[in-house]
This record gives structure tokens, sequence and C-alpha cells, in this order.
């Protein structure tokens, strides 16, 4: 794991996205009440998270197990006097301990796979308010017939991939209605976090050139970017914007 963590130093997002992608999927949600409690999930140095405190003016949580990337946000945070509003909590998505019926937005862009879709609607929408909002982007199929060396390796990343069809039929099915979908752009991966790893992994394979396992480690991400630029038409996030009922 930290290697993981020094390949991923110093990005402004630790997954796809971007704060126009942000600010889309905020603006499909209905009426709020006052004094919003939102937590984001999963939020990594927290580039979302402050645009959700920004654009909310509530009560923010941005929750990562990661000391490291929580105390980015909070220097991130401090910077924008945004610390009367966004706070930090070190704690794992599988141990959340919160009242129930508390939020009235639960966010997570890019980590729910960790957790798996159909476990997070059922477990966490306890902590959400009726009619409280569910916004998540997460990994789907686009189209079909896909290439063998792509289909191979979401079968060994994340075998539960799915199409935007089929992960609509599961949060249908598990109390949410949908109330917006769209896909990010592929500009999300590439500005804010493909085109600062490479230059991560150009450091690194110089710095572990002697360390086969620790190169091992590298290719695979090399691997994961290759495949993003050949193949990005099958694959890639979809935001849902849902609401519990």
């Amino acid at each position: 794991m930290d290697l993981i963590y020094e390949i991923f130093d110093g990005l402004p997002r630790q997954g796809p996205g971007d704060p126009k992608s942000t600010q889309k999927a905020y603006s499909f949600l209905g009426e709020l009440p006052l004094n919003l409690n939102i937590i984001d999930i999963g939020c990594g140095t927290g580039q979302q998270t402050i645009e959700l405190a920004k654009l909310s003016r509530g009560n923010v949580i941005g929750l990562d197990n990661h000391q490291p990337y929580l105390n980015e946000l909070k220097r991130k945070v401090t910077i924008q006097g945004l610390s009367d509003i966004l706070k930090t909590i070190n704690m794992s998505m599988f141990e959340l301990d919160f009242e129930q019926n508390y939020f009235d937005i639960i966010w997570s862009e890019g980590a729910i796979y960790i957790y798996g879709l159909e476990k997070a609607l059922e477990d966490w929408r306890i902590f959400l308010k009726n009619n409280g909002y569910f916004v998540f982007s997460h990994i789907t199929w686009f189209k079909g017939d896909y290439p063998n060396d792509l289909k191979e390796y979401w079968k060994n990343e994340y075998p539960d991939i799915k199409t935007i069809e089929e992960n609509i039929k599961i949060i249908e099915e598990k109390g949410f209605n949908l109330i917006k979908h769209f896909k990010l752009p592929k500009s999300s991966w590439w500005k804010y976090l493909y085109t600062p790893l490479e230059g991560n992994i150009t450091r690194l394979k110089e710095k572990y050139k002697k360390e086969e396992d620790k190169l091992t480690q590298i290719n695979e991400v090399i691997m994961e970017i290759e495949l993003f630029r050949k193949y990005s038409d099958f694959y890639g996030y979809t935001f849902f914007i849902i609401q519990k009922i």
C-alpha cells in the first residue's frame, strides 16, 4: 500500500472527476433544507469535498482512512476559509458510525466500488434522511463487444462492473429513485488524474528500477492508463443522482 500511496502522491484527485462534473451532479438535486448535513465518503484529498462545501454552504464531512490525504484536504480548507463548514474524519467506509437518518446528502466520487455498490445502497441508506440524496460516480460499461484484453483486465480488477442500465435496475431494487445520470467526460480522467499520474510514474520507474516487485506494480498502473487511452469508448465513470424513498 505504501507504493500505491506514493504513486498517487501529490495528485489533484485519486480517481476520475473534475469540479464541473461535481457542480453538474449537484445541480440536479431538488429543493434542499437549510443547515444541510453532507458526507463525502472516500474523499481522498477532497477536490470534490471542497466544491460541495462551496456549493452547499452546509455542514460537510470529508471521510477517508488515509490521514495524509485528510491532512492535505485540511490544508486546502484552511487556505480557502472553509474550516467552519468542512470537517474531516479518519474512518473506514466499512466502519461508519453515525446517527441514523442524519445526512441530507451522501456523496462518493469514484470510491463506492471499494465497498460494493449493492452493499453500499443497502448499508448506507440508514444514515440518509427520507427523501435524502445519494450521489456517486461509478465505473460502468458504456457498450458491449468488449475487446478480450479489456474484458480480462476488468475481470481481474473489478468483476462486478456492469452497464448503466444494470446499475439503474439495482438502484431501483434497493429503494431509490433515479433522478439523473450522466457519463464523466474523458477529460475528467486525464486533466486531474492520468496526466499528473504519468509524471509520478516516470519518476518512480527510475527510483525503483532495481526493485522488480515495485516495478511490477508500477507497470500495472501504466497498463491501466494505456487501456483507457485505447478503449475509453467502452467504459468509464457514470454519475448517478438518486433519492431515498
